[in-house]
Order: C-alpha cells, then structure tokens, then sequence
C-alpha cells in the first residue's frame, strides 16, 4: 500500500442541520489521500455523547456550521499514511478524540493525534472509556482531587461518563451517592453507589439526610438553576465541578448564552470566603499547547486503559449499532431508559 497517495469510498453520517435523530443522511463521497503528517483511520468503533443530542439542536458550545459529520471520539486501525507520517502504523489500532467527524467508516486524523491502544482490547470497549473515560479521571483526579475516604455526589451516575465515574472513584476509596431513575438503582447499587432518584422533587434534601455533613464533591452536568443546590450540598473545601447544561438543552435561543451564565455564576461563587470552589471542566482547555495537551490525554487514557484491562473498568455498552443506523444510535441515547453508552460500529461490508 502507497503511502502517499490514497483513494477509498467512505461511507459517512451527516447532519444536516437542526433535526431530528431520522433527520441524519447516510452518504458516500471519495476520502481524499492523507496530507502532511496525516493518516487514515478505518473506524472499529466510535460512540454517542451528549455533545452529539446537543449538536443536533445546535445547542453546542463551538459546534462547527451545519451540515457536518458529527463523531466526538474514534477507535480505529491505520489504513494508510501521509508524507511525513510514520508508516509503521499502518496495521495498528489507535484511538482519537476528533469533536466532529467520527461517524464515518474512514476519517483523516494526524498521526500527532493518535492515542495508543493495546492489542487485544475490544474497541467497543475502549470507545465507552475514552471521551467518556479521560473525563472522568481528569475531573475526579485532576480538578476535584478527591481523595480516599471521601465522599462525592455524581448526578446522572448511569450514563456515559457518570458510569465511568462512580467505578473510578469506588476504585479510589471514594463513597459515591449517584443520582438515576429507579430501574437503573440496582445496577448502581451493584457499583458500590448509594443511589437517589433523579426524580424526587427532593432529591436534594435526600442527598443532604445521606451525607448531613456535607460532600467533597459535587459532578453536575445538568447546570440551569438547580446547578445552586449542588452547590450546597459541599463541606467547606468541597469542589462543584459542572461539565455541561443539559438543563438548557431544548431552550430556543443562543447555545452560549447558559454557559456563559454558568460560567458567571461559578466565578461568583470562588469569590466568597467559604473555602468551597467551582469549575467549570472543559475537556479542551490547554488545547492551545498541542504537545501537552496530547501528553495528558495519553497518561490519562492510559491509566484508565489499564484500570480496564485489570477489569477494575466494567464496559458501561448500553447497545451496538452499525454505522448506518446511527440515527436509531441516537434516538436511542436520546431515549434516557439506557444505562452506560450506545457505541457505533462498521456495518457488516466494511469490518
């Protein structure tokens, strides 16, 4: 196989604008050859976050203009490489975090960008722990820096990252109170957690009977208004740390306009004398120091890669779906009766 010249049919899921999940077109076009320091990566298995249900309302953050092919994270093999690209990874499994692009059987990533994979892992498997899996380490590790013997409050512990979450701080000798509807109590209860049903129109003030003393920390990521209760439900020293505003998801109006009130309402709260803090987790921040940036992903995609393998990390895989039926992919995770995350493989003629 040339390694600078490539042609190949791909198959991708676009989205057009704003519509619903069936909205999603399945087209073909040719993938131009790898450029510079590029390679081309034949997905094996990509994934459905929220940043995907928020795209297609065009409630993203930075989402790119409509249409674009949306995909936040990938796991795939090596087909082929650009000049300057090290043609010993042809064969080899890599994953990569993308934003966009992903939902496709073929994708142009840079070779700078690849995450290593160790051989023999499912990529199922590795897709539920990436975006999903650095997240959760990074803010239980790196932001809240949670120690044994604490205790944490993680709202919407059966869902992607939250799944992920409660299993990396039950690792750490964390207690964990987790918030889901109750068909998914069992499952959570099976992880370690205490749970409570995100449905209580108390559900603060039965978190705040099982731990009176306050919490460590606090993982939010619905925002809105109700993101002032988790505030106060920290001990003094406690951190709120919020990653999303799914409370706002199907609000008409500007897609920047609740983050940036949440950001303003975090900076308020780090402001007074109580010892507690906020932050807002941004899974891109650094990102304009690329070399870190990567080196960070790749000790924390390691770490969690590892914690897998050992079986520490149970694959949350709430259903798997070929490349073109991404829009029943979504509908699906949009559907919340799912515990863990719906992942996205190549259709039967393109394994």
């Amino acid at each position: 196989m040339s390694n600078n010249v490539f042609t190949s049919n791909v198959t991708e899921i676009v989205l057009p604008g704003k519509v619903e999940p069936t909205g999603l077109q399945v087209t073909t076009r040719d993938l131009p050859s790898p450029g510079e320091g590029q390679v081309v990566l034949r997905m094996d298995a990509t994934g459905v976050s929220f940043a995907e249900q928020q795209m297609r309302r065009g409630k993203y953050f930075d989402q790119p203009p409509f249409p674009f092919v949306p995909g936040y994270d990938v796991v795939g093999t090596v087909t082929a490489v650009g000049p300057g690209a090290d043609a010993s990874l042809i064969g080899r499994r890599f994953a990569a975090v993308t934003k966009t692009g992903a939902w496709a059987s073929h994708l142009l990533v840079d070779a700078t960008d690849l995450l290593p994979v160790p051989d023999g892992m499912d990529p199922a498997a590795v897709a539920t722990v990436l975006v999903n899996g650095i997240t959760a380490w990074q803010m239980l590790h790196r932001t809240a820096e949670v120690r044994s013997g604490g205790t944490i409050v993680v709202l919407g512990a059966n869902g992607g990252v939250g799944s992920t979450l409660v299993q990396l701080a039950r690792h750490a000798g964390i207690t964990v109170i987790g918030t889901a509807a109750p068909r998914h109590h069992d499952a959570l209860r099976e992880l370690g957690v205490t749970p409570v049903d995100y449905r209580d129109p108390d559900m603060y003030g039965r978190i705040r009977e099982i731990a009176p003393d306050g919490v460590d920390a606090v993982f939010d990521h619905i925002g809105g208004p109700a993101v002032a209760e988790s505030w106060r439900l920290l001990r003094r020293g406690g951190t709120l740390v919020s990653y999303g505003t799914a409370a706002t998801k199907d609000e008409e109006g500007n897609s920047r306009l609740p983050v940036l009130k949440l950001f303003g309402q975090l900076g308020v709260w780090n402001a007074l004398p109580n010892g507690k803090s906020a932050h807002f987790y941004n899974f891109w921040a650094g990102r304009r120091c690329p070399s870190s940036f990567q080196a960070r992903l790749r000790e924390d995609l390691t770490q969690v890669l590892r914690l897998l393998a050992d079986g520490v990390l149970t694959p949350q895989i709430a259903a798997r779906f070929p490349l073109s039926e991404a829009a029943s992919a979504l509908t699906l995770a949009e559907s919340r009766t799912v515990a863990g995350k719906v992942v996205i493989v190549p259709d039967a003629d393109q394994a």
